[in-house]
């Protein structure tokens, strides 16, 4: 499972963090287009994902594994096919369907498969994997990238191949699969974790988190760019992250696990934020990148495990899958709307305050987190 991880994180983050330069740069399509694009794919991503998260409920997760990663092996590399705006929303609505299978039910899956009392340290487990992975992928890309598209198309077709391959190999045989405590029908499976007034109240505040991540895997790379940096530097940087990520992101969840995952989070946003901020107000295009990826690590390493922790600890017996699509829903409308938002704001005001109005919605929410997160760990 987390080979499967390892794989897919390298084979998708190696061509995903600059195909925003491609579509802008070499495709010619103007960076608003390209945002509402990526929202697109994220919006389908989203509204999918509770409904495969409930079905694999039902049906278990290993078939819907496999069909979504050979769905991706297709789709993924299909970008070079891209030319006009038409094109690049069919492959976003295409692309985002396959992955509201993986995310959900893969993040079920794991779930499935730790000790209660244990995830949010498998969590983290995994997530110091994918960020290893982040490293070995996105570092080497930004050199191809310089030189031609086509290589990584096509690793990143092999990569998801090799990851089907891995899911058929390694689940075999009965896999633990958590009962509901009552029947209900597909449906209402679909939508439970909406009618949890304790789960949308966690969503409606912790949504910055993957905007943030949004900002760093699809704004940075532009913002960067506009700035006078090229795409081998732009990877070199954000390889930096990863490599704290991974460092330090399962002692930290080792450590803090016994407190539960609700209760840093309030810090972890107020880290994000900071972060932000220094994207925008940090002189010299280089530093600025550098500094504001760097403090942007000290967060992650909390909120990585700590939020899909606290989904899990808020979904009743049967429903996780259903939760975590639910939270895929979350997660993908914030990820996806960041380039389309920080477009929007960019255009008329200047790139900084795009980071800063990021940056002033992420303390809001850190306060939030704060002051309720007793309330969080009583309901959970």
């Amino acid at each position: 499972m987390v080979a499967a991880s390892f794989i897919a994180v390298a084979a998708r983050m190696s061509l995903v963090q600059f195909l925003g330069i491609y579509f802008v740069h070499r495709a010619g399509i103007d960076v608003t287009t390209v945002g509402l694009a990526f929202l697109c794919e994220n919006v389908a991503r989203g509204l999918a994902a509770p409904l495969f998260g409930a079905l694999s409920d039902r049906l278990g997760r290993r078939a819907l594994l496999i069909a979504a990663s050979l769905v991706t092996a297709v789709v993924l590399p299909a970008f070079v096919l891209v030319h006009d705006p038409v094109a690049l929303f069919a492959w976003s609505l295409a692309l985002g369907t396959a992955g509201a299978i993986n995310i959900p039910v893969s993040s079920a899956l794991l779930l499935d498969l730790a000790p209660p009392e244990r995830r949010q340290s498998v969590l983290a487990l995994n997530y110091t994997t994918m960020s290893i992975a982040y490293t070995l992928g996105v570092v080497p890309a930004g050199y191809i990238a310089e030189r031609g598209y086509g290589i990584l198309a096509a690793a990143s077709a092999a990569g998801y191949v090799l990851v089907a391959a891995l899911y058929f190999a390694a689940l075999r045989g009965p896999l633990p699969l958590e009962k509901a405590a009552a029947a209900a029908g597909l449906l209402r499976d679909t939508l439970t974790a909406f009618a949890d007034r304790r789960f949308a109240l966690f969503a409606a505040i912790a949504f910055v988190f993957p905007l943030s991540m949004g900002m760093l895997v699809t704004v940075t790379p532009l913002y960067a760019t506009a700035r006078g940096l090229g795409e081998s530097t732009i990877g070199v940087v954000l390889g930096a992250n990863s490599i704290l990520v991974a460092s330090l992101a399962l002692p930290v969840a080792t450590r803090i696990e016994a407190q539960g995952p609700f209760r840093l989070l309030g810090a972890a946003a107020a880290i994000i934020a900071l972060a932000l901020a220094c994207f925008a107000l940090i002189p010299g295009a280089a530093a600025g990148l550098l500094v504001g990826t760097v403090v942007y690590s000290f967060g992650e390493v909390l909120f990585s495990s700590a939020v899909p922790a606290g989904v899990a600890r808020l979904a009743p017996a049967g429903r996780r899958g259903a939760y975590q699509g639910a939270w895929t829903l979350v997660a993908s409308l914030s990820l996806g709307s960041a380039l389309a938002l920080s477009g929007a704001i960019s255009k008329p005001l200047g790139w900084p305050s795009a980071w800063l109005a990021c940056a002033a919605l992420t303390l809001v929410a850190a306060v939030a987190l704060h002051f309720l997160r007793p309330r969080f760990a009583s309901l959970a």
